[in-house]
C-alpha cells in the first residue's frame, strides 16, 4: 500500500512537470508566432483593435447608427457615386475601417441629425438659423466626401515623398544579394505610413500563397500615385521578362529623383506669378495709401500746413 501510494505521488510529479515544460514550450512558440505576424501582416489587419481603442465610444455608435442608412445612402448617391467611393476608401487606406456601405450610410446619418439640429436651433431663436434647415443637412452629407477625398490625396502624397528613399534602401539589399521579399520584410521596419501598409499587405498576400503579379496589381488598384504606379507596372514587366530586379529598383529611384527635381521647379515657376499678382494688386496699393495718408496728415496738421497759411 505505501508502495502505491509513493508511486502515485511520483507519477504526479512527473506529469506535473511534463505538463510545466510543455506550456513554457507552447508560450515560447505563441511569442514566436505574434512577433512572426507582427513583421509580415498588414499594419492594418493587426491595427485595427489599437485603432478601436483609440475611438471614443461616441464614434463607434455614430458608425453603429450609419449601418443602418447604408441602402438609402447608396442610393442618394449625388457626388459620391458607389464607384467612386470605394476607389476613394482604397486610396485612402480605409480610415476607422470604414466600409462603402457604412461611408454612405454616414452622409445620411449627418444629414438627418443636422437637420434636426438645425430645427432645434430655429427654435431656441439662433442668429441665422432660419437658413440651417437648408445648409446644415448639404453641409452633412458633403462634408464625408470631400474629406474622405483630401484623406485620400494626404495619404498619396505620402507615398509619393517616401518612395525614393524606400527605393534606394531596397536596390542596395537587392544588389546585396538578398530576396526581395526578404528586403521588403525587413526594410518596411523603418518606414511608416502608407508605405509601411502598402508593403506589409503585398507581403502578406506573397505568404498566403497570390500569384504575384496579382499582388501586384493589387497594389495598382489601391495607389494612383504615378510614381507608384510606374514601379509597379515596371515590376510586373521585369516579372515577366526576367529583368533583374534590383536594376528595376536602382532606374526607377533615379527616375524618381529627378521627376522630383522637375516638380519642385515647376511648383517654383507657378508661384513667381502669384507673388507678382500680390505684389501688384494688395502690397503696392497698400503703399501707396500709406504714402498719400501721410502726405495728407503732413499738410494738414505739419508746420507748413494748409490751416497755417490763414492765420
Amino acid at each position: 500500500m505505501d508502495a502505491l501510494i509513493i508511486l502515485s505521488v511520483l507519477l504526479f510529479w512527473l506529469f506535473f512537470s511534463l505538463t510545466i515544460r510543455h506550456y513554457n514550450r507552447y508560450l515560447d512558440e505563441k511569442r514566436g508566432l505574434i512577433s512572426h505576424i507582427a513583421d509580415t501582416v498588414q499594419d492594418g489587419y493587426l491595427g485595427t483593435s489599437r485603432k478601436r481603442k483609440k475611438n471614443s465610444k461616441l464614434t463607434e455608435k455614430i458608425f453603429t447608427y450609419s449601418d443602418d442608412f447604408a441602402d438609402l445612402g447608396k442610393r442618394i448617391n449625388f457626388f459620391s457615386e458607389n464607384k467612386e467611393i470605394e476607389d476613394l476608401l482604397r486610396r485612402a487606406g480605409r480610415p476607422y475601417n470604414f466600409t462603402l456601405d457604412r461611408f454612405q450610410g454616414l452622409k445620411i446619418w449627418l444629414a438627418v441629425t443636422l437637420f434636426f439640429a438645425s430645427l432645434i436651433f430655429l427654435i431656441l431663436g439662433f442668429p441665422l438659423a432660419q437658413f440651417g434647415p437648408i445648409l446644415l443637412p448639404v453641409l452633412g452629407f458633403l462634408a464625408p466626401v470631400f474629406w474622405l477625398k483630401k484623406t485620400a490625396k494626404k495619404r498619396q502624397e505620402e507615398l509619393r515623398q517616401d518612395l525614393p528613399d524606400f527605393l534606394d534602401t531596397v536596390s542596395t539589399s537587392l544588389q546585396a544579394g538578398v530576396s526581395l521579399d526578404q528586403t521588403l520584410r525587413e526594410v518596411i521596419r523603418y518606414f511608416d505610413g502608407p508605405l509601411h501598409e502598402e508593403f506589409s499587405r503585398f507581403n502578406h498576400e506573397i505568404e498566403l500563397g497570390v500569384p504575384r503579379e496579382m499582388a501586384y496589381r493589387g497594389l495598382l488598384e489601391r495607389n494612383d500615385t504615378k510614381e507608384f504606379q510606374g514601379l509597379i507596372k515596371s515590376l510586373i514587366q521585369g516579372l515577366k521578362l526576367g529583368v533583374p530586379i534590383a536594376t528595376t529598383f536602382k532606374v526607377q529611384a533615379e527616375d524618381m529623383r529627378q521627376f522630383r527635381e522637375e516638380k519642385i521647379k515647376e511648383i517654383a515657376a507657378k508661384a513667381s506669378p502669384k507673388v507678382t499678382m500680390v505684389t501688384t494688386f494688395v502690397v503696392a496699393p497698400v503703399s501707396l495709401l500709406i504714402i498719400a495718408g501721410l502726405m495728407i496728415l503732413n499738410m494738414i496738421y505739419g508746420d507748413n500746413s494748409l490751416g497755417s497759411l490763414f492765420q
